[in-house]
């Protein structure tokens, strides 16, 4: 008996080269991850970076088999982020990214579970680091 797997291959000119573009993607799959999911992680990378609050910087990104992590620093404060498996959850990425406080670059059990997009990904940081910005505020 022989089991082949089943894997989606993609030109390289199809892959998107926009991060937006990726709405609606169905990743590769497979024992390696795909050259599309490498294009995603930088574009997804650079696109966090591009929209850090002032004065915070990238730290320990980590880029899984799908899936990726990060800290964001600001001073001494740190918070975590991930994104899920992007070929099991496909809109999480951009709708659902989990967010938390942390102690340090490398905890990754942290603070209380909470969840942004990638739109306001920025404001979120500024939440968590304690930095309200008035567009943030309740008007009375």
């Amino acid at each position: 008996m022989k089991i082949h797997r089943m894997r989606v291959f993609y030109e390289e000119d199809t892959v998107p080269e926009k991060l937006m573009d990726f709405k609606g993607w169905e990743f590769t799959s497979g024992p390696t991850t795909g050259q599309d999911f490498t294009v995603f992680f930088r574009l997804f990378i650079s696109y966090v970076k591009k929209n850090l609050p002032d004065g915070a910087s990238l730290v320990n990104v980590s880029k899984g088999h799908y899936g990726l992590s990060g800290f964001v620093q600001r001073g001494d404060k740190f918070v975590y982020f991930s994104i899920s498996d992007v070929r099991h959850f496909p809109e999480d990425w951009h709708k659902n990214i989990l967010v938390r406080t942390a102690k340090s670059e490398k905890d990754y059990t942290g603070g209380s579970n909470g969840y942004t997009t990638l739109e306001r990904f920025s404001d979120a940081m500024n939440r968590l680091f304690g930095v309200e910005r008035p567009s943030l505020l309740l008007r009375v």
